[in-house]
C-alpha cells in the first residue's frame, strides 16, 4: 500500500467546442482527468495523453481548477486558502496562478508552463514569514 495519497481537484475543460466540468485526480507521480469520455493521463497536468498517456497529447484547450492550501505565518495557526489555476495549452502552454488568503489576491502573472515560477512568483508578493506547502504533482 503506498503512503502516498490521491488528491482530487474539480475544475472545467473549455475549447472551441464548449466546457465541460472535469476531475483531476494526482497521485503517485501521475495526473489524470477524463475529457469527453476519453482518459488522459501523465506526469503533470501539462502533459496529458489522450489513452491514458499513450495516445495524442492535450491542446487547444484550456484547463481551470482550484486547489486548497493551507498557509501559515509568523507563527499563527495555518489558514485556508486557494489556488486557482488557469492552464492555457496551445502553440504556446501558459500556466498563470492566483492564490486567495487572507481578504487578498496574489496572481503569478503568466508564467509559461513554469509551475514552480509561478508559485515563486506568488510567495514573493506574500508577507514575511508566510509559507504553504508545494501542492502535488500539478505542475504544468
Amino acid at each position: 500500500m503506498s503512503s502516498e495519497s490521491t488528491e482530487v481537484w474539480t475544475g472545467w475543460y473549455r475549447d472551441r467546442r464548449g466546457a465541460e466540468a472535469i476531475v483531476i485526480t494526482a497521485g503517485g507521480g501521475r495526473v489524470a482527468t477524463r475529457i469527453r469520455g476519453i482518459e488522459y493521463a501523465g506526469e503533470s497536468i501539462g502533459s496529458l495523453r489522450a489513452d491514458g498517456g499513450a495516445g495524442e497529447p492535450l491542446g487547444g484547450c484550456v484547463l481551470e481548477w482550484d486547489l486548497p492550501l493551507q498557509v501559515t505565518g509568523d507563527g499563527a495557526a495555518a489558514q485556508q486558502a486557494t489556488l486557482s489555476c488557469l492552464l492555457t495549452l496551445a502553440e504556446r502552454t501558459d500556466l498563470h496562478l492566483t492564490l486567495h488568503y487572507g481578504g487578498a489576491a496574489f496572481e503569478s502573472g503568466l508564467a509559461g508552463p513554469d509551475f514552480d515560477e509561478a508559485l515563486t512568483r506568488i510567495r514573493r508578493q506574500l508577507p514575511p514569514n508566510t509559507e504553504f506547502a508545494r501542492p502535488a504533482k500539478a505542475s504544468a
